[in-house]
């Protein structure tokens, strides 16, 4: 695959690659940059058998170096929503309008994202809606499905932590180790559904070395910001996210 491609491609695959580390680092709405690069390149289904495993290696390096911070109780709640989520992505795979959905998950995560806007300019209006248990299980069913269908739950996540208040590095250790189960579940769903392939792991494996790189480099950016700057700085990218997968730019 990689013989293939320009020398053009090759710098745009790298470059995106270390967008896995910077999400995986404290910033998921970047997330949406190599989703598209990718996508762009190898196309949309057959970008996700070659991100998948190395949307895992991010997940190992993020876990080395944010994981001792997870807030265990959170992944506990979240991680049985989003399974039936992947399983009903994995069912739908192939029968549902990929762009349809894409537009769909856009516009929730936007909403999403303007409700938690206004719940930090007006803390009292949804004070008690981040922990009602029906938020957890509807924002975890939807990070289930967007992950499996477009490897980009990692906006959705974010809005629910942020929603329940979670400091920024307790934040990003409960999403890489929520993410790793995630993505080594889908390994198996993916290669069953023929996109996992000797020759998108060999891609993979020769893109992967940019990952790491990525963390360190989201992980410098993130001790240098407030938690306020941190907050709205996730808003901004997950608004982005939206704004791209509803097709805006």
């Amino acid at each position: 695959m990689l013989s293939s491609l320009s020398s053009t491609d090759l710098l745009w695959l790298f470059v995106a690659a270390m967008g896995i580390g910077i999400s995986k680092s404290g910033f998921p709405g970047v997330s949406m940059f190599h989703v598209v690069v990718y996508a762009f390149i190898f196309g949309a289904k057959e970008s996700t058998g070659v991100l998948l495993p190395m949307l895992v290696v991010g997940d190992c390096f993020a876990i080395y170096v944010f994981g001792r911070k997870a807030v265990w109780r959170q992944v506990r709640r979240l991680l049985p929503p989003t399974l039936v989520g992947i399983v009903s992505g994995w069912l739908l795979m192939g029968q549902l309008d990929e762009s349809f959905f894409k537009r769909l998950v856009g516009a929730i995560i936007l909403t999403l994202t303007l409700v938690q806007v206004t719940r930090l300019w007006k803390p009292g209006w949804f004070e008690r809606i981040p922990h009602a248990y029906w938020f957890a299980l509807t924002l975890g069913f939807l990070a289930g499905l967007t992950t499996m269908l477009a490897n980009a739950a990692g906006p959705v996540v974010a809005l629910y932590l942020l929603a329940i208040s979670l400091p920024k590095w307790e934040l990003i250790g409960t999403t890489a180790w929520l993410f790793l189960v995630l993505n080594l579940l889908k390994l198996p769903l993916s290669y069953n559904l023929g996109l996992i392939t000797p020759s998108t792991l060999a891609v993979g494996a020769a893109l992967s070395a940019a990952i790491p790189l990525g963390i360190f480099a989201g992980r410098w950016l993130v001790s240098r910001v407030s938690q306020r700057l941190f907050n709205g700085i996730l808003l901004a990218f997950t608004a982005i996210a939206a704004l791209r997968l509803i097709g805006a730019f």
